[in-house]
């Protein structure tokens, strides 16, 4: 889009094998008029302040564990949509995207939706010690808040299917027309979204966009390092403190401190639990076990 006109333009051939994603901030040569017909080409990609990452795997030894999945350029937000009831939130699932966020130097915004369903409460209470900002949403309710939260913002908003991710983009920007799913009997939703797409909020005061992605079952994190993984759960960093050199916070390591950090109330006891999942998930163990998780 150039002056808030939408045109077509395809990658030039000296860009290489060099991808574009939503959000990139490209130079144009060409027709960029924006007229029926026309036509202009991507010549350059400005470099990116931010990219939100992931993989299909959290093994980097898997072909899926190697391969970056980039959801998106230059955001500054990242928006994790979770449903209070109707799918159940999971908790995992949003620990992995916590993670992500921390990775790109992005903030993260919780914005839990269904609250018609469900309280706030335990999620709120599994983050307490994180002061994790949230907004909550219900089916005809009150969006000032979560619209005071994405004004001025590149907020890019991921979630599982049928927590309810298309209809506040629908309710955001009215003539996105955002497909939206239904929830089965087991709880699973059905995927509706199928690609990335940047949206304009209806804002002229303070230009704002939200990237609306498909919803995914799966946030790998192969490509964070394990400094950053530990990173992602900042209430456990102090913990490691007491820790021997070269300590792997695992569940094998006798003289890792987190246990008896968490023991005296200083965090949750299942963030550890969660990050030592992710732990053993980036070495081939399953990190994606239990009702709330993954």
């Amino acid at each position: 889009m150039v002056d808030d006109a939408p045109l077509t333009a395809m990658r030039a051939r000296e860009l290489g094998r060099k991808s574009v994603v939503v959000g990139d901030r490209v130079r144009l040569v060409g027709d960029v008029s924006g007229s029926a017909g026309s036509l202009a080409r991507i010549v350059r990609i400005q470099e990116r302040t931010s990219v939100l990452r992931r993989t299909a795997d959290d093994d980097d030894t898997t072909a899926e564990g190697r391969v970056e999945r980039v959801v998106v350029a230059n955001a500054d937000q990242l928006v994790i949509v979770s449903a209070l009831a109707d799918p159940q939130p999971r908790t995992g699932f949003i620990d992995r995207c916590l993670v992500a966020a921390y990775d790109a130097d992005i903030t993260p915004l919780l914005c839990l939706t269904k609250a018609d369903l469900a309280g706030p409460e335990e999620v709120l209470g599994y983050y307490a010690e994180l002061d994790l900002p949230y907004v909550l949403s219900a089916p005809d309710g009150d969006l000032t808040e979560l619209r005071k939260a994405l004004a001025g913002r590149v907020s890019v908003m991921v979630g599982h299917s049928g927590v309810g991710k298309s209809t506040l983009v629908n309710r955001l920007v009215p003539d996105a027309f955002r497909a939206v799913g239904i929830v089965s009997a087991i709880g699973k939703g059905r995927h509706t979204s199928t690609s990335a797409v940047a949206l304009r909020l209806p804002d002229r005061k303070r230009p704002s966009w939200i990237v609306d992605t498909p919803g995914v079952r799966s946030f790998g994190l192969a490509l964070v390092s394990a400094d950053s993984l530990l990173h992602g759960f900042p209430d456990l960093v102090e913990g490691t403190v007491d820790c021997p050199p070269n300590c792997e916070h695992t569940e094998t390591d006798p003289e890792c401190a987190l246990p008896a950090w968490v023991e005296k109330g200083h965090a949750d006891a299942r963030r550890l639990e969660s990050y030592r999942r992710l732990l053993s998930s980036r070495s081939g163990g399953d990190g994606l076990e239990g009702p709330d998780r993954g």
